[in-house]
């Protein structure tokens, strides 16, 4: 009963129109109505300790990196770089935009801003050049998705706060699945595009090459710093979070010298707006996560999933699907913040890996973000090269099915994820 009064009040919010920081705050009312009556002391104190983590600092953080990144000319140069590597292949930019997205994704972990961030800079070569605009703009939304898994990822920030897990452990754990899914989008573009008459770009000279990479070179310094200071654990991800925003700032100012006063008011400013958004889910997700845990919903899961609980991989097969679909319809962040402290003790009692589940909710929730109607991730492509969604929904769809195809692969062997992740937290 108490989880049909929690899932009919939250989507019944959300249909109306109302925020979901406010609909998650909405249903834990309704709960707490139903099991002791409102208290406005335990509503305002769980907010606050919601909110009050010292892991959840690293966000901001990490948002300001990828913000000082763009404006002060690290996104351009590792643009440049990249294409003077493999544009010049048969669909080289759409390479590039696979190569490009990936370093992107190990700089600020922000799916949203880094697929803005391709789209404004990648669409209009793509179009110039006479790529399918459809296909072009799912293949950056699929490639922006894997931000949240490459570390630095902030939602595997939100996954460890939530679920109380390592979040050092989720980034190690996330690199080779996240290697694994920009394989794969290698693999369908090179077979969507092999007998496309797209124009090459000129092969660039080993001078140039050597030049675009130099200038690039300090870009690929930071996920270096972070994966190995994390690695030894010379800092903790918070930690990580304030070096890498000083390091991009430095290297914006000090190097580049393209860090405006103004860009860099407009880049804090933009960072503080995301930090905000997100800290008030959060704090609104606590609410519902502590009224959740008494109206017992965990345990109704775990009865729900039982006959399920001797087969692990049948179970997070049917887990996925679920994700998937609930992704379709609730973003990438309240899908994290509502799901995760239900599902995980389902998973505990099952005995799976909680590090290795978290990748992979992450890696599933993901791919909602590039799924109709919500889509966010998809939407911003389109909204930036003015594309219609109906179109950009048929491109996306073979890069889809290939994530899901990588999300099925570690299902059915789990060593790919555990494995290189104890090699790597050693």
């Amino acid at each position: 009963m108490a989880a049909i009064v929690f899932l009919g009040s939250l989507f019944g919010s959300i249909a109306i129109g109302m925020p979901i920081a406010f609909a998650l705050l909405t249903c834990a009312l309704v709960l707490m109505a139903m099991e002791f009556g409102v208290s406005a002391q335990i509503l305002a104190q769980k907010l606050i300790d919601g909110a009050d983590s010292y892991p959840l600092m690293a966000i901001p953080f990490f948002l300001l990196a990828g913000e000082f990144m763009n404006a002060g000319g690290l996104s351009r140069r590792i643009v440049a770089m990249a294409m003077s590597l493999v544009g010049h292949y048969r669909g080289g930019l759409g390479y590039v935009v696979i190569g490009t997205g990936l370093l992107f994704a190990s700089l600020s972990g922000s799916a949203i801003a880094d697929t803005a961030t391709l789209a404004v800079m990648l669409l209009p070569m793509m179009r110039q050049a006479g790529y399918d605009l459809n296909r072009s703009a799912g293949l950056m939304a699929a490639t922006g998705i894997i931000a949240p898994i490459i570390p630095p990822s902030i939602g595997f920030i939100l996954l460890g706060v939530t679920a109380n897990l390592s979040i050092t452990r989720l980034f190690m754990a996330g690199i080779v699945p996240g290697l694994l899914m920009a394989l794969s989008l290698v693999i369908v573009w090179w077979m969507v595009s092999r007998d496309a008459r797209y124009e090459p770009m000129e092969r660039k000279s080993w001078g140039e090459v050597w030049k675009t990479v130099k200038a690039g070179s300090f870009a690929l310094v930071m996920p270096v710093i972070i994966v190995g200071g994390l690695k030894f654990g010379i800092f903790t991800p918070t930690e990580a979070g304030i070096i890498a925003a000083a390091y991009a700032l430095v290297i914006s100012v000090a190097v580049y010298r393209e860090m405006t006063i103004k860009a860099l008011y407009e880049a804090t400013l933009s960072a503080a707006k995301m930090t905000a958004v997100i800290m008030l889910l959060v704090a609104a997700s606590m609410v519902s996560a502590y009224l959740i845990t008494i109206a017992n919903i965990p345990a109704q899961v775990v009865s729900l999933f039982e006959p399920l609980l001797d087969s692990p991989r049948l179970l997070l097969l049917a887990i996925a699907l679920a994700v998937l679909l609930i992704g379709m319809v609730l973003d990438f962040t309240p899908a994290i913040l509502i799901m995760v402290p239900v599902l995980m003790p389902v998973v505990k009692q099952a005995g799976i890996d909680p590090v290795y589940f978290g990748v992979l909710f992450v890696m599933t929730a993901a791919i909602g973000m590039i799924t109709p109607p919500v889509g966010a991730v998809l939407n911003a492509v389109c909204g930036v090269g003015r594309i219609p969604i109906e179109g950009a929904v048929k491109g996306v769809l073979p890069f889809v099915f290939a994530e899901i195809a990588v999300v099925i692969l570690l299902i059915l062997w789990p060593e790919l994820v555990t494995v290189p992740a104890q090699w790597l937290y050693r």
